[in-house]
C-alpha cells in the first residue's frame, strides 16, 4: 500500500495504491445498489450493440444522423465500462483497492469519454438546428464529409485535452491518506489526498470544464435559442407539437448530463462538502445515459424502428393470398405495435 521512497535528506511514504471507499454514509445498504447498477450496465451494452448492428447492417440507416447515433452508442459503451465493473467488483466482493496508475487511466477515460458524449450532444443540437430552420439544404450541409470531419475533430479535441488531468495528478505526492471517498477515481477526489499544493489542478480541472463543456453547452443553448422561434412560428399546432418531441428528450438527457459534471467540480473547488445525493447520482450520471440513449434518441425514429424489425425479422408481411398463415401475420403485427408504442 505504500512504498518508502528515501533521498539524501529524509525519508517518506508514497501512496502506490488507492482505496475506493465507496458510497459515503450509506455503507450498511449500499450492496443492495448492485442489482440496478447491474441491470443498467447490462441493459446499456446490449441496447447500444443493438444499435451500432442496425445502424451498419441495415443499408436504409447509412445516413449522417445514424452514423452519430452509433458513434453515441460506441462512447456510452466506453463510458460504462470504464466504470461499472470496477463498482459492481467493490459492491460484490468488497474488492476496494486500486493501483496507483490503474486510477489514473480511468481517470482519464472518464474525462475521454464525457467529453466525446458533450460533443455527440452538440453535433446532435447542429443537426436539429439545420433540420429545422434550414430544412431544404440539410442534405447539402449535413453530409458523409460532415460526420467524418467532426468525428476526427471530436476524437482530436477529446483525447488530447484531457490529457493534463491525469498527468499533473499523477505528479501531486500522495504521502499519507489513501482513501477515496467514491466508487470511481473523479480528479478532484484523488487530488484532495496530496500532501503539497494541488492549486494548479484545480485551475486546470476548471478550466477544461468551462472550456469543454462550458462552450459545447453554449452552443446547445444557442442552437435551440434559434429553433424556438421557427417551431413558434409554425401554423399548424401538431406540427410544432411534433417538432418539439423530437427536441424534448434531447434537451432532458442534456439537463441531467451536464448538471452534475457543473455541480461536482464546482463543490470541490470551492472545498464545500459534497452532498451524499450528488455522489450517488455521479454513478448513474454516467450508466443511465447509456442505457436510455438507444431509446431516446434512436428508437423514437421511425427508420430505426423498421430497421429493427428487419435485422430482428419481425417487420410482419401480408400473407399471399392461400396462405394459412393469417394468424402468425395477425401476431406479428401486434407485436409490431406494441414494440412501436413501448419505444415511441
Amino acid at each position: 500500500m505504500f512504498q518508502i521512497l528515501r533521498d539524501s535528506s529524509s525519508s517518506r511514504f508514497q501512496v502506490s495504491e488507492f482505496i475506493l471507499m465507496g458510497f459515503p454514509g450509506i455503507h450498511s445498504w449500499q450492496h443492495w445498489l448492485s442489482l440496478p447498477l447491474a441491470l443498467l450496465y447490462v441493459l446499456a451494452l446490449i441496447a447500444n450493440i443493438l444499435i451500432v448492428t442496425f445502424i451498419y447492417q441495415e443499408a436504409s440507416l447509412h445516413q449522417p444522423m445514424y452514423h452519430f447515433l452509433g458513434i453515441l452508442a460506441i462512447v456510452d459503451m466506453g463510458l460504462a465500462t470504464t466504470i461499472m465493473p470496477k463498482i459492481l467488483a467493490i459492491l460484490w466482493f468488497n474488492a476496494k483497492a486500486i493501483s496507483f496508475n490503474e486510477c489514473f487511466a480511468q481517470m482519464y477515460a472518464i474525462h475521454c469519454f464525457v467529453a466525446m458524449e458533450s460533443d455527440i450532444f452538440v453535433c446532435m443540437a447542429i443537426d436539429r438546428y439545420v433540420a429545422i430552420r434550414r430544412p431544404l439544404r440539410y442534405s447539402s450541409i449535413v453530409t458523409e464529409s460532415f460526420v467524418v470531419k467532426a468525428t476526427v475533430i471530436m476524437a482530436f479535441r477529446n483525447f488530447v485535452a484531457p490529457m493534463s488531468v491525469p498527468v499533473l495528478a499523477a505528479q501531486r505526492n500522495y504521502c499519507s491518506r489513501n482513501q477515496i471517498n467514491h466508487c470511481f477515481c473523479p480528479n478532484p477526489g484523488v487530488t484532495s489526498l496530496a500532501c503539497d499544493d494541488r492549486k494548479i489542478d484545480s485551475i486546470n480541472q476548471l478550466f477544461l470544464a468551462w472550456a469543454v463543456m462550458g462552450s459545447d453547452l453554449g452552443l446547445i443553448i444557442v442552437s435551440y435559442a434559434l429553433i424556438l422561434p421557427s417551431v413558434l412560428r409554425l401554423n399548424s399546432p401538431k406540427a410544432a407539437s411534433q417538432t418539439l418531441s423530437t427536441c424534448t428528450s434531447h434537451l432532458i438527457l442534456i439537463f441531467f448530463f451536464y448538471t452534475v459534471i457543473i455541480v461536482m467540480p464546482i463543490t470541490h473547488s470551492a472545498k464545500m462538502t459534497v452532498p451524499v445525493i450528488l455522489l450517488l447520482l455521479n454513478v448513474p450520471h454516467n450508466v443511465i445515459p447509456p442505457a436510455l440513449n438507444p431509446m431516446v434518441y434512436a428508437l423514437k425514429n421511425k427508420e430505426l424502428k423498421e430497421g429493427f424489425y428487419l435485422c430482428s425479422g419481425w417487420m410482419p408481411k401480408e400473407p399471399k393470398k392461400g396462405e394459412n398463415s393469417s394468424h402468425l401475420y395477425y401476431f406479428k403485427t401486434r407485436l409490431s405495435d406494441f414494440l412501436s408504442d413501448l419505444v415511441s
